[in-house]
């Protein structure tokens, strides 16, 4: 491999770390805060906390690999 595909490689994984991260930590923020609420609904009873912040993980892994790769479509265009 060359530098440049080490380079677009290191790219997408940390864009997607990130993402990882940042999804996990907004799906959990979000349960907490569900589950503190004074009226608690149905929707957030059922709702397995577990599930939820995997399900931002994966959401965010996509969201970092697809955002590093337009940057660097982008920076390849120009």
């Amino acid at each position: 491999m060359d530098r440049k595909n080490n380079r677009l490689l290191i790219l997408i994984a940390t864009c997607s770390i990130a993402g990882v991260i940042l999804g996990g930590t907004t799906s959990w923020a979000s349960s907490n805060q569900c589950l503190q609420a004074k009226n608690l609904t149905s929707e957030c009873l059922t709702q397995d906390p577990a599930t939820q912040i995997l399900q931002g993980m994966s959401v965010g892994l996509f969201a970092g690999a697809g955002a590093a790769a337009g940057a660097a479509y982008q920076l390849r265009r120009h």
